[in-house]
């Protein structure tokens, strides 16, 4: 009994270390005013980098989030003590967050000003290519 609520204790601490997945990261607030004086030319470009952006940092996100899976899986069963030096990764989901937060903000700037974009997120590349 003592040792299943010990590994749930470790199993706890582990899984509240480990960074999360980039679609788990909500949108910090950015306001649409920061973007008040942009064209819709320079919305659209700006929303563009802003786009790559976040797909570049969501594929670190979601690699950071796969390694600590991992090791936390292992952590568990082969060394548990190892599982309280998982940390996560706070500074890549902050800027992810904020990110998407720019991407919101670009959209409602977009909308009031009647600009007509369309705004896709895109799909994070690939790890290797964002190192």
């Amino acid at each position: 009994m003592r040792k299943i609520t010990i590994l749930t204790s470790v199993a706890a601490v582990a899984m509240a270390g480990c960074a999360q997945k980039a679609e788990n990261v909500t949108a910090a607030y950015v306001s649409p005013l920061t973007y008040q004086g942009y064209s819709c030319k320079q919305i659209a470009q700006e929303a563009s980098r802003v786009s790559s952006r976040v797909g570049e940092v969501s594929g670190v996100q979601n690699k950071k989030a796969e390694s600590d899976a991992v090791a936390t899986g292992v952590a568990l069963v082969i060394f548990w003590p190892a599982a309280f030096f998982i940390k996560g990764d706070k500074q890549t989901a902050s800027e992810l967050a904020r990110l998407k937060g720019e991407l919101e903000a670009l959209e409602k700037a977009s909308i009031q000003r009647n600009c007509g974009i369309v705004f896709q997120r895109a799909a994070p590349e690939d790890v290797e290519a964002a190192t």
